[in-house]
């Protein structure tokens, strides 16, 4: 059987429901934002939300799409690290009732939490407490971690780290695995360029990009960068939000159209698309069946709040899959 590990920031995300914005005034962060904050701001958050409908659910880019393969029978498992506390104690409890095996580092830093405070109109502003999340490091990994793996599934946030990817990259290409990048955010694509073109170009296999970060990688336009980016590795995805997403390999380029759904909050659809793809590509779904899984999973998280999808949801995914396979 394939198996998939996914190394990444291990966040938990609160989500929060707000009656109104005063709560986002009082800390003073813009509406709609992303504030990195320290562990005293954090704890205030929870404090000053305590009286608010909330939910958890364990987070982090790779830890996401993770999540999305285990649920759709892949066995799969997790290098990060938590904190020796009820929050890293809820994210590898979840990790476990998922049947995703817990590779963790435990540190005695808190663990990291991405306070989601959500607005009546369904805007979200962040107060991220990284915490534990960016404590591993290169000398925590070894090349048993990665033994047995088919798959090494990495998100972009860890290139702000050089020797912690560049040793990851090394180590699963050491071990034989197929490697995927999800490159998570342009900002950070902008301030690491140079070193992340080496690292795909040296190690990646499979690159998903969406059009901000492929413009940010390459300089181009969606259909430019995607050629740009399919130079540099096996299998390039680059994902045009509404219009679908575009995929090049081979010198062969298949194009997948959105699925059409109201959006409710979009967190978690990259992350949920890369799962998809993935789990197409290891059942040789080919291309374009492996682009519209991915599509189907990203359309159906986006349905709701999370970057978890629902029972009902999956139910839904299960159906369309087993047509899909059928007519493979």
């Amino acid at each position: 059987m394939t198996k998939v590990l996914g190394i990444g920031n291990a966040l938990v995300d609160a989500l929060i429901m707000l009656e109104n914005d005063s709560l986002i005034t009082e800390l003073g962060f813009p509406k709609g934002s992303m504030q990195l904050v320290d562990e005293k701001t954090s704890a205030s958050i929870k404090e000053k939300s305590q009286h608010l409908d909330k939910e958890m659910a364990s987070g982090g880019s790779a830890a996401n799409t993770i999540h999305g393969l285990a649920r759709l029978g892949i066995e799969t498992a997790f290098i990060g690290t938590i904190g020796e506390d009820e929050t890293g104690n809820f994210f590898q409890n979840d990790l476990e009732k998922s049947k995703i095996k817990p590779l963790l580092k435990i540190s005695k830093t808190p663990s990291g939490i991405a306070n989601t405070m959500i607005s009546k109109d369904g805007e979200r502003t962040f107060g991220t407490f990284l915490g534990a999340a960016i404590e591993l490091s290169g000398d925590d990994l070894n090349l048993e971690q990665f033994d047995g793996h088919d798959y090494l599934h990495v998100e972009g946030y860890l290139v702000q780290n050089h020797d912690l990817l560049e040793n990851i990259l090394k180590l699963a290409k050491q071990a034989g695995l197929k490697i995927s990048i999800d490159m998570a955010s342009f900002n950070v694509v902008e301030d690491n360029l140079d070193f992340l073109k080496i690292m795909v170009d040296k190690y990646v296999d499979i690159v998903f990009a969406n059009e901000e970060e492929a413009k940010a990688f390459t300089g181009q336009e969606p259909e430019e960068a995607l050629e740009t980016l399919a130079k540099q590795c096996e299998i390039a995805v680059v994902k045009i939000g509404s219009k679908g997403s575009m995929i090049k390999t081979g010198g062969k380029r298949t194009d997948v159209e959105a699925i059409k759904t109201t959006a409710i909050d979009t967190t978690g659809a990259g992350d949920l698309y890369a799962a998809g793809f993935l789990y197409g590509l290891i059942h040789n779904l080919g291309m374009k069946r492996s682009g519209q899984l991915g599509s189907l999973l990203a359309s159906t998280v986006i349905e709701k709040v999370g970057a978890k999808i629902s029972e009902s949801g999956w139910k839904k995914i299960e159906r369309e899959l087993a047509l899909m396979q059928g007519n493979n």
